[in-house]
């Protein structure tokens, strides 16, 4: 079995080692030179392609872009990868897109005959390279079982129903840790106008019904002044941007969630869009 992908940025590139560790023949293609250096290093059963033109005989193809505008330009249209996949393939995205897009690629994929799964992913680039990210598969049901076995060798996917459900599970995923990271931004700010050691005030935080995820990560972070980048500002806003999109799409206007997307703008404006996300702290006054 052959397998292409196409993408092989922090996550991509760790999905992509892995189908190379576990010697999956594997043609990759990136812009960045760097980026596809560091996947086959890995093993001797990948090789990059200069034309992403070349991967269309691939049983399986995925790709990990960073915007559903990217997705659609290099797979949908008369030119678009998928027009050129054989019969019977499989194409998996892993892309953080819209419930829309994905129906577009899945509309798209039926008429040609090719299998189609929206895979977005839950964690970060180290879960990524250790195979443990979770993946929010949907689609097909009959194609989920035919690639499940592919899917383990990358990450944890679980079955989440059609296309819209998966894409959604991921940007819901988001919306709710962005705005938890810029609720508690706000809480430590006025635990600071209180005159409450921030150190303190994090401890008692993380033992009372405050506590979360988010939290617990980044919240040392903020206290330590620490704003190295992990999950940059930028495509937290880019992913919360498509939530609230999608809530708009469905009829639904969410306050918390258009404060959320209001915070991130105005971190990306002040000058930390390459900043981890918690970085929004530093435009709550």
């Amino acid at each position: 079995m052959k397998f292409g992908f196409i993408g092989l940025g922090n996550m991509g590139g760790g999905l992509a080692r892995n189908l190379i560790r576990a010697g999956k023949e594997t043609v990759v293609y990136d812009l960045k030179q760097e980026a596809i250096d560091n996947v086959l290093k890995v093993g001797t059963t990948g090789r990059a392609s200069k034309d992403i033109n070349e991967i269309h005989d691939a049983d399986v193809i995925f790709t990990s872009l960073p915007l559903p505008k990217h997705v659609e330009s290099v797979m949908l249209g008369e030119d678009g990868l998928l027009s050129k996949m054989k019969k019977g393939s499989v194409y998996i995205d892993v892309s953080t897109i819209d419930p829309q897009t994905a129906r577009k690629l899945a509309d798209e994929a039926e008429q040609r005959g090719i299998g189609f799964l929206e895979c977005p992913l839950g964690k970060g680039p180290v879960q990524a390279e250790e195979g443990t990210e979770p993946i929010f598969a949907g689609g097909q049901k009959e194609v989920f079982d035919k690639v499940k076995d592919i899917l383990e060798i990358v990450g944890k996917p679980v079955y989440c129903g059609d296309v819209e459900a998966s894409a959604a599970v991921k940007i819901i995923s988001n919306l709710i840790g962005m705005a938890n990271v810029a609720v508690f931004a706000e809480g430590m700010r006025l635990g600071e106008k209180a005159g409450i050691d921030s150190k303190l005030l994090l401890e008692l935080l993380l033992d009372t019904g405050a506590n979360s995820f988010q939290l617990q990560v980044r919240g040392p972070w903020i206290v330590n002044n620490d704003f190295k980048n992990r999950f940059a500002v930028d495509l937290a806003l880019k992913d919360i941007r498509l939530g609230k999109e999608m809530s708009e799409a469905w009829g639904k206007d969410y306050k918390l969630f258009k404060q959320a997307v209001d915070y991130f703008k105005q971190a990306s404006e002040a000058g930390y869009g390459s900043e981890d996300c918690c970085a929004v702290y530093k435009v709550i006054d």
